[in-house]
């Protein structure tokens, strides 16, 4: 494949038999399409409603629970099977509706009109789709339109492209149109290279098309992804989780089909242990409840402008160890903004962010200064206002400053409304004559004014290029030779902002003799007086430093990534409070250098890279993930995208976001806004604690029912609870109390250093308080069913029954809290636990006393005196946690002490 950026001209147009000045014919053109297709991206095919609704049945559990349904069905259990069936299809139904909604929102951020080009054909400038375009096809680039192809640069105007969306870094790039010596450079040291989805800020140009749809660098990146498979955290622990159950299940089943064989029993009543504790060992209800615990996280987000793409994401960011953030667009606003000025031998700040001409102008001391009359400001604000080809005006429909032209011209043009000498009225006292536009080679910029009777040239531009021909100094009304010591003062200041990471632009002028064009020729620019200069930078959002604070705060580390160079990287990051004293710069070159566990120890101390590729961000990514750590991406170019996908938690922006960094994100924040991040972060949290609740609560009591079951088949006795009971239970009882405990509030202290996060759902933390809640009335209503069978089964299957119930409902209250008594907490702070705690002593008492369930269930009424023995039984959960609950709390204290 040809190297396009080495290529002449000449070369060029036969390497890609086409005419570089009058194009390809139509012709040509149609059979070019046919051969490479069209210039745009693959986009995924909509999922069609019924494959999104079977996908929600693809975890293991649900497959067990769908054949458990059916083996209850050819048992003639129809009811049993009836009620199976009911819950997951009603899980299914709720997960497909969130999906479904979030597509529809993501198609709706995406800009699906369809854009055009200039394009030359037959010799003559044609208005295409960018679809149309083809190899060989010469465009026209003007300013303020996105560049449809890869395309090698024919000619250049001043030609200047933001490239932020792919290479991330926000200062746009001068193009030109000669041929580079190099074989194989960066893509943001491709001078002469324009490349898809970038947009010309600047200038104008042509430029032929050598690359479209996928082979373009946008295309490229969208495939790579495509290979890249990542998990959400909750997912691998859901999946972990099921097959442990599955497998434990299992190995209980085949020891009771063994014993059971051993023992005489006939393969009927094998069967119906078997079925009755697989019934048992699932949760039912698990699916269902963490649907609505992440549902109900998502509904949150949404409030705070937060697209949830996937539900398990919240939950994720919440476990999130690291965050990787990308610093244009996330960290910054990809608006540039002068910061401060120089002007005699003075330093003065500038107030205000982006955009908006809302600021003032300080002393170092923090007085303010009345601008419009110090003369060395007002020299300097006319200079970098007449020199500005940009403009600024709010947009009443997005209620946001737009600008049109070069991003750093753009900020000038807001610091002289900021002083109250706008750009128009200047230009309309000293109109300009002439200009001499920005060159890369040149590195200024340079206008020919009339007013007051004579001709004066304004010129901005790099300080290496007005110092070298500035020949005298402007300071205080008077115009001083610029003799070695005072260059020495004012190069010593540039030094010390350029280290800062600050983008510096000086200003000076020159009186002009006559309005000759000829004046504005480089030759003639070598005489200048210099007024001073500004600097600028990257504006960052105003939320972000107490966001990552807040992050910080929360135990999570915050990493810049970038294509900046180290020092001015370091300079943002330390603006926004990623970067400390004592951490470490890493580098894209040394990246390279590192193996993956060489970059695993570097990123141990590391908090900003810098001069980081694509590449470098998915190695950074994977490197984290090596390390055991769970990582969350920030982003909104196409080159995040990979590292967007690859990591266990992708959040893009949905206002300035490419649409290719939307599709590899799980959480898209609609309003741009870095501090949902830290709102998502405490949503990820509480759900995490609320489903570790559910999951104990869920876990805990069917652990009493594996025991009744297991106990029984092993001293011989009948089975305490039958398949429709254990259902009752599961999906009845315990629905309404764990739905309810999923309405948990938030706990306090979530976003603290002290929130220890627990790898596993189920963890031996767990254990402890597995046993409490599940042993003791366990044991009890074995006891009593084991004295009361043989006189009464139904009464004695009935009170078992009751037993588990109850304690199942003061289990409810016990998993409120780890450490917290169960008399401690306020029962109205969760009234819907209050209000299903109604529910299912209701609901008991149907299955006790009504006839229809009573067939169902196979119960028998209870006297008053069976009551109260029951709850007495069940009452023993409570006083077994209340004894864990002090020992805990008296081991915390002593740690403390």
């Amino acid at each position: 494949m040809a190297l396009w950026h080495t290529l002449n001209q000449k070369n060029l147009s036969l390497e890609l038999t086409t005419n570089l000045l009058e194009g390809l014919t139509y012709t040509e053109a149609a059979q070019r399409l046919a051969k490479h297709g069209p210039n745009k991206l693959p986009e995924k095919a909509d999922e069609a409603l019924f494959a999104v609704f079977t996908r929600q049945f693809a975890s293991p559990l649900i497959l067990v629970l769908c054949a458990s349904s059916i083996i209850l069905f050819f048992l003639q259990h129809i009811t049993d099977a009836l009620v199976i069936l009911f819950v997951l299809v009603f899980n299914a139904i709720l997960g497909t509706i969130h999906e479904g909604r979030a597509n529809r929102t993501l198609r709706a951020l995406k800009n699906l009109s369809q854009t055009s080009a200039q394009v030359l054909r037959d010799g003559r400038i044609a208005i295409l789709p960018d679809s149309a375009l083809v190899p060989g096809d010469v465009i026209i680039l003007t300013e303020g339109e996105k560049i449809p192809a890869d395309a090698r640069v024919t000619q250049s105007n001043g030609l200047r492209i933001n490239e932020a969306s792919l290479t991330g870094e926000s200062i746009p790039v001068d193009k030109e149109d000669r041929a580079l010596r190099a074989a194989h450079i960066p893509i943001a040291e491709q001078v002469n290279m324009v490349f898809k989805g970038t947009i010309v800020v600047a200038g104008n140009g042509r430029a032929v098309v050598v690359k479209t749809g996928t082979a373009t660098e946008i295309g490229k990146v969208g495939m790579s992804i495509s290979g890249i498979k990542s998990e959400i955290p909750l997912q691998k622990e859901l999946r972990t989780l099921s097959n442990a159950i599955l497998l434990g299940g299992a190995c209980v089943g085949v020891i009771l089909v063994v014993l059971g064989l051993a023992t005489g029993l006939s393969l009927i009543d094998i069967f119906t242990v078997v079925v009755t504790l697989s019934v048992s060992v699932i949760p039912e209800g698990l699916p269902i409840v963490i649907t609505l615990v992440l549902a109900n996280g998502v509904w949150h987000m949404a409030t705070r402008r937060a697209l949830v793409k996937k539900l398990q994401a919240v939950e994720a960011l919440g476990q999130a160890q690291v965050i990787a953030v990308d610093k244009t667009g996330t960290l910054t606003k990809n608006e540039m903004v002068v910061r401060s000025l120089y002007v005699n031998s003075t330093w003065f700040d500038v107030s205000g962010t982006g955009y908006d001409p809302t600021g003032i102008l300080t002393r170092q001391d923090g007085s303010p200064l009345d601008a419009q009359n110090d003369d060395g400001v007002r020299t300097l604000n006319r200079i970098a206002a007449l020199t500005s080809n940009a403009t600024v005006a709010f947009d009443e429909k997005t209620k946001e400053w737009s600008v049109r032209g070069d991003p750093t011209e753009a900020a000038l043009v807001v610091l002289a409304k900021k002083i109250g000498l706008p750009q128009e009225d200047l230009e309309r006292d000293v109109p300009r004559i002439a200009e001499l536009p920005f060159h890369y080679k040149e590195k200024y910029h340079a206008t020919l004014h009339h007013g007051k009777n004579r001709y004066f040239i304004n010129v901005a531009g790099a300080p290496e290029m007005i110092m070298d021909r500035s020949h005298s100094l402007y300071e205080n009304k008077k115009i001083l030779p610029l003799n070695a010591a005072r260059r020495a003062a004012l190069e010593e200041q540039i030094r010390n902002a350029s280290e800062r990471g600050l983008r510096i632009i000086c200003f000076a002028f020159f009186q002009a003799e006559g309005n000759s064009l000829s004046l504005l020729e480089p030759t003639h620019i070598n005489k200048l007086t210099f007024v001073g200069f500004c600097c600028l930078e990257d504006s960052l959002r105003s939320d972000v430093r107490a966001s990552v604070s807040a992050a910080q705060y929360a135990g999570i580390r915050v990493v810049m990534l970038t294509g900046d160079h180290a020092t001015t990287a370091r300079a943002i990051a330390t603006q926004a409070g990623i970067y400390r004293e004592g951490d470490r710069v890493l580098t894209g070159d040394e990246i390279d250098a590192l193996t993956g566990e060489e970059l695993g120890q570097a990123l141990e101390r590391t908090t900003v890279c810098s001069r980081v590729t694509p590449e470098h961000k998915l190695n950074i990514i994977q490197g984290y993930k090596l390390r055991g750590e769970i990582v969350a991406m920030t982003g909104d170019g196409v080159n995040d995208a990979p590292a967007l996908i690859a990591a266990d938690l992708g959040i893009g922006m949905g206002k300035i976001g490419t649409d290719v960094a939307k599709e590899a994100s799980d959480i898209i924040l609609l309003d741009d806004n870095f501090s949902s991040i830290v709102a998502a972060i405490e949503e990820g949290r509480a759900i995490y604690k609320t489903t570790r609740k559910v999951v104990l609560f869920l876990f805990g009591t069917n652990l009493g029912e594996i025991m009744l079951i297991v106990t029984s088949f092993f001293i011989g006795v009948p089975l305490p609870l039958i398949p429709a009971q254990i259902i009752w239970l599961n999906l009845v009882t315990d629905s309404f109390l764990d739905v309810s405990l999923a309405m948990e509030p938030k706990e306090r202290g979530l976003l603290s250093k002290s929130f220890i996060r627990g790898r596993r759902l189920v963890d031996a933390s767990m254990i402890p308080r597995m046993l409490t809640m599940s042993l003791p009335a366990a044991v009890g209503a074995l006891v009593l069913f084991s004295l009361m069978f043989q006189d009464d089964m139904g009464k004695a299957s009935t009170i078992t029954l009751t037993t588990i119930a109850i304690a199942q409902w003061f289990n409810a209250w016990n998993c409120r809290s780890e450490y917290a008594s169960v008399f401690c907490t306020n029962p109205f702070s969760n009234r819907t636990l209050v209000g299903a705690l109604g529910v299912v002593v209701a609901l008991q008492l149907a299955a006790v006393y009504t006839p229809f369930l009573q067939t169902v269930l196979h119960t028998e009424p209870l006297t008053l005196m069976e009551w109260l023995l029951s709850i007495a039984l069940a009452s023993s959960v409570i006083i077994a946690e209340e004894i864990r609950k002090m020992v805990t709390r008296a081991r915390r204290i002593n740690a403390t002490l």
